[in-house]
């Protein structure tokens, strides 16, 4: 039971970590499956057990005090033991069960990911696939606490406690509103430096890039003319269709779009899994290994116009 025992239990620490990364109990409770008020029983309940508050109720708000702060990794520690016991009990079964925790960045998980989860879900049926969508950084940091089991960057990341093996990357394109790349056939990045760009929000993999691709033309992207900061890259792609201004994107993003990619020679991206080094490697760990590491045909160099380059 949740509530009402007077011994702390996996669910309550499962509701407790929840509650603590999202800071909404409703929220909480339905990633779960379970009902607001459980979940609200079950942080009552630990609150009750030791006689001290893991949040602080502010209004609707609610926010982690200094005892839930330090409780937070020690429960996902436990948790991450727990998983990795489930692990080693479905190694009998042979992959015919068990489950697999994933964590990737946005690119990664909504154009690249989805291909080699169709194929390992056609290889091992009976191996449930969960996978949360993040920044490069989020992923790392689920690897390293134990609540991911491999985690997918698209960009370079480091941490004592991780294992990264390079995969096959993307390519960062440029498109432009529908009409403009009739105008020259030619397109040079420097050129379009006074252009009401779209770009995606600080702090993702993509604009990383894009800030440095400009740093390299030794000009400040903070001095460009950002029309549209937005999080997500279909935001951005119905952003440049409406005709806003012209971005930069993943080739595999660009090739959902209707507009044509153009290559002006920004640096290839590697993407990257990751995996804590000091944790045994499941079966259902090395199949998606596995997996992931062919490369999938792409139709990005039949669709890209090879624009040359120039750099004054």
């Amino acid at each position: 039971m949740l509530a009402g025992g007077t011994r702390m239990t996996l669910d309550q620490l499962r509701i407790f970590v929840a509650v603590a990364e999202s800071l909404h109990v409703t929220r909480a409770a339905e990633d779960l499956g379970i009902t607001q008020s459980g979940a609200s029983a079950a942080i009552a309940a630990l609150e009750a057990r030791y006689g001290l508050e893991l949040f602080h109720r502010i209004g609707r708000r609610i926010e982690l005090t200094d005892a839930g702060h330090v409780f937070v990794p020690a429960a996902k520690a436990v948790l991450a033991q727990v998983a990795e016991l489930q692990r080693e009990l479905s190694e009998l079964s042979s992959l015919r069960h068990g489950s697999l925790s994933l964590h990737a960045s946005q690119t990664v998980a909504n154009y690249w990911l989805p291909t080699h989860l169709a194929e390992f879900r056609r290889l091992y049926p009976g191996i449930q696939v969960r996978v949360k969508i993040g920044s490069s950084l989020q992923a790392a940091a689920a690897v390293t606490d134990g609540s991911a089991d491999l985690g997918f960057a698209d960009c370079r990341v480091a941490g004592p406690a991780l294992e990264l093996t390079e995969l096959h990357g993307d390519k960062l394109v440029l498109l432009q509103p529908p009409g403009q790349q009739a105008l020259r056939k030619k397109v040079r990045l420097v050129d379009l430096q006074e252009a009401p760009w779209v770009v995606r929000e600080r702090g993702s993999s993509t604009r990383q890039a894009f800030d440095e691709a400009w740093r390299e033309l030794d000009i400040n992207p903070q001095r460009l003319n950002i029309a549209l900061e937005l999080p997500s890259n279909e935001a951005v792609l119905m952003a440049v269709e409406s005709g806003i201004g012209p971005t930069v994107v993943s080739s595999l993003v660009a090739e959902r779009s209707s507009l044509v990619p153009i290559d002006v020679g920004l640096k290839p991206r590697q993407f990257t899994v990751l995996r804590h080094r000091d944790r045994k490697v499941s079966r259902a760990q090395k199949a998606m290994l596995e997996i992931v590491h062919r490369k999938p045909p792409s139709s990005f160099q039949k669709a890209t116009l090879q624009h040359s380059l120039h750099v004054p």
